[in-house]
């Protein structure tokens, strides 16, 4: 059994605005953002991580150590909800500040893409990474770019300025930013490979 949408946020550029949370089955955050949360009068579900940063411990939710630093809080965070059986996490301050960690969660999430329907978001929009045919709706006049993760075989786009047809997008030769949606509906297919689509506001 699959459960409802989590709420995550983890240690990097913190949102300027939070969604609805009465729509997520699920808070939760690593130790680095729990005190946003607490200054937002938002009391998660859980929170983890090695607790480095945290001088006191709240005693009025779940507290799950997670000292392993062979893998990063992100990833630790994720297994959690695995085994918790969620399936749909909306992530929040997952890129900003240092950006090593940023391209380390996009890795992460290229890990747990077969288990976890992983979706980003920021002060500038969002980003996941895409099913073989992906659909979006609501873009007109939006910057849409797809960057592979290294490599994308024949990717095609409807409804977008620059279209492609089969055509290879590869890291460090040819990626696919700041195109433009010229219509609500965007359709994105390949043959393989991981790509993730950025949609900025």
């Amino acid at each position: 059994m699959n459960l409802g949408k989590v709420f995550l946020l983890i240690n990097g550029e913190l949102p300027n605005t939070l969604p609805n949370m009465s729509e997520y089955d699920l808070i939760c955050a690593t130790d680095g953002a729990y005190q946003f949360l607490l200054e937002n009068n938002i009391t998660p579900d859980f929170i983890s991580g090695d607790f480095d940063s945290l001088k006191v411990l709240p005693k009025n939710i779940d507290v799950i150590h997670t000292p392993n630093q062979d893998f990063t809080d992100f990833d630790k965070i994720l297994n959690i909800l695995f085994e918790k059986k969620f399936k749909s996490i909306d992530v929040y301050g997952a890129s900003g500040k240092e950006q090593d960690h940023f391209l380390g969660n996009l890795s992460t999430a290229v890990h747990w893409k077969s288990k976890l329907a992983i979706t980003f978001f920021d002060n500038y929009g969002h980003y996941f990474l895409a099913e073989t045919i992906t659909k979006l709706d609501n873009c007109k006049g939006k910057t849409i770019s797809l960057v592979p993760f290294p490599e994308v075989k024949s990717v095609i786009t409807k409804g977008l300025k620059y279209s492609l047809n089969k055509e290879d997008l590869f890291l460090g030769k040819r990626i696919g930013t700041r195109n433009e949606a010229l219509s609500n509906d965007v359709v994105i297919e390949f043959l393989r490979g991981d790509l993730f689509v950025f949609v900025n506001n």
